[in-house]
């Protein structure tokens, strides 16, 4: 039986009529058409459906989107403004940290949550922000190369 949910998306609110079974993953692609989020695993081992609730990174294959009601849900569409890419979007171009493209969402959402909480972190603290984000076509350098270009302003 379907339900009404109200989820608070990227600064809206987006009102669905799903069942309590459904993943906020699946909400976000199938119902409200985000499909920035992107669905690999589907077991919580790869990080690629990582968003932000609350600012804080969560896999959304293993989330209910009911238990998101009242809740601040970002998507990687979330973080441009207009047309201007978040800066974290701009340096993952810029530096070449995006390959295939299936990991980087979820990379540039962990890492936004980092820097939100530390706006200078170093080479460690990034690589342990985006530890359960998986990538399998690069060994990280370009990745982490692009998050630290952020806190210095490049």
């Amino acid at each position: 039986m379907k339900e009404k949910v109200i989820l608070q998306i990227n600064g809206e609110n987006r009102e669905v009529f799903i069942e309590p079974k459904r993943t906020l993953l699946e909400v976000l692609r199938e119902e409200i058409g985000l499909t920035g989020t992107k669905e690999a695993c589907d077991t919580g081992a790869c990080g690629a459906c990582t968003v932000l609730i609350d600012n804080k990174p969560v896999l959304s294959c293993l989330t209910l989107a009911v238990a998101c009601k009242g809740k601040e849900i970002t998507t990687i569409e979330g973080l441009k403004e207009g047309e201007k890419l978040h800066p974290l979007q701009a340096s993952f171009i810029e530096h070449g940290a995006i390959q295939c493209g299936m990991c980087t969402p979820g990379m540039i959402l962990s890492a936004k949550a980092l820097l939100d909480e530390n706006p200078d972190p170093g080479e460690i603290e990034v690589r342990k922000a985006i530890a359960g984000n998986l990538c399998r076509c690069t060994g990280y350098v370009k990745i982490v190369e692009a998050i630290l270009a952020v806190t210095r302003g490049e």
